[in-house]
């Protein structure tokens, strides 16, 4: 007796795909991406993110943020918003729907203050040989702090430098200080303090920042025999223009009783 087929027979597989694809089971899985993964901004400026998935056809979609967003790209899968005025550390979320669920992305934005003002001061400006002096670094308005490094500079060489460990969202002022002796050869060197804040831990660059060069005069300490010499040449100069004033005082009263008396033989 030959088989019968089935009305639907023809129709059977396509109709089990469609309905698969139409009617996805609750196993289905999708991924929900963020580009960046990690962002540090300079305070104030605004930046690019990138939302995406891996769900072929999306719900909903979106970015949660406390910022100003606008959107200025979308595709099926994914979609890009400009956040502007980023003024603080915070947290932003990217959201799909697919298959009746959602699934969230955050990313975690870092604010930074770059060292755009670095100042190095020499003091004293001139020393002797062997002489004492000091050198001060400081950068305000900087932050993260305990991702910045202070480095002394003589022409391109390290002579100190200090990495902040203080943990300070807020801008601060850095500091850095060194005493130093003073050799003959420093007079030809610049002195400059470079600050580099490493930003890289946080998804950023190094950015640097560096001082105006600043110089120093160094001059040979004087012997003590020469500074006899001078001394005593200094006194003997000294003693004969005393004694001449004196000479002419005298010559000048020896003269002057001399006209009064002649002045007196005439009178009579």
């Amino acid at each position: 007796m030959p088989l019968k087929m089935s009305p639907f027979g023809c129709w059977g597989l396509p109709a089990a795909l469609l309905a698969l694809f139409c009617c996805p089971g609750s196993g289905e899985t999708f991924e929900v991406h963020m580009y960046p993964e990690q962002l540090v901004v300079e305070s104030g400026e605004s930046t690019l993110i990138n939302c995406s998935t891996s769900c072929a056809l999306p719900d909903t979609s979106g970015l949660e943020t406390t910022l100003t967003k606008t959107l200025v790209a979308s595709g099926t899968q994914w979609k890009q918003y400009l956040v502007s005025n980023v003024s603080q550390d915070t947290i932003i979320y990217c959201y799909f729907t697919c298959f009746r669920k959602q699934k969230l992305k955050s990313l975690n934005v870092s604010v930074f203050y770059p060292p755009k003002e670095v100042l190095l001061k020499l003091k004293p400006t001139r020393v002797a040989v062997g002489g004492s002096f000091t050198i001060e670094c400081w950068v305000p308005n900087v932050a993260p702090l305990e991702t910045l490094t202070l480095t002394l500079l003589r022409g391109k060489e390290a002579m100190h430098n200090k990495t902040f460990r203080t943990m300070a969202l807020a801008p601060q002022e850095a500091t850095v200080t060194h005493n130093a002796t003073a050799h003959k050869e420093d007079g030809r060197h610049n002195f400059s303090c470079r600050a580099d804040l490493d930003l890289r831990s946080l998804g950023g660059d190094i950015i640097h920042g560096v001082s105006e060069p600043q110089t120093l005069k160094v001059y040979e300490p004087m012997p003590d025999n020469q500074m006899v010499v001078i001394i005593t040449v200094v006194s003997v100069l000294l003693f004969l223009f005393v004694t001449s004033i004196l000479l002419c005082f005298v010559f000048g009263q020896h003269w002057r009783q001399r006209q009064m008396g002649a002045y007196r033989v005439q009178g009579a």
